[in-house]
């Protein structure tokens, strides 16, 4: 079995429109899975600027599969323990939900693993 170590990484700037729209950070933060492969997401480590508690969530087909809290000037280093398959023909994507009108940089680091 063949496997491939993705990376969702970067550094980016990001303005809330509020906790309950998680909205898409940069059109790199996306990523399809062929057809015929198995995705997992392995870890997510992400550090917040801002002053004020925000969540990247972890999109599969456009529903929210996790959510990262990143707490006020904070970090935080997830090692996911359940580990979900996420077929192939699925999109998945990290966005962002920040109070309205809160501005800040995230640094976010998922990494994934495709068989």
């Amino acid at each position: 079995m063949i496997t491939r170590n993705l990376f969702m990484q970067g550094i980016y700037h990001f303005q809330g429109v509020g906790m309950e729209k998680p909205v898409p950070l940069h059109s790199e933060l996306s990523h399809y899975v062929p057809d015929g492969v198995v995705n997992q997401a392995l870890y997510f480590r992400g550090g917040n600027s801002s002053g004020e508690l925000i969540a990247v969530v972890l999109m599969r087909n456009g529903v929210p599969m996790r959510y990262f809290p990143i707490g006020a000037k904070g970090d935080v280093h997830v090692p996911l323990r359940v580990v979900e398959d996420i077929e192939g023909g699925s999109a998945i994507e990290l966005h962002l939900a920040a109070p309205e009108g809160v501005n800040g940089t995230v640094v976010i680091d998922l990494g994934m693993v495709e068989h």
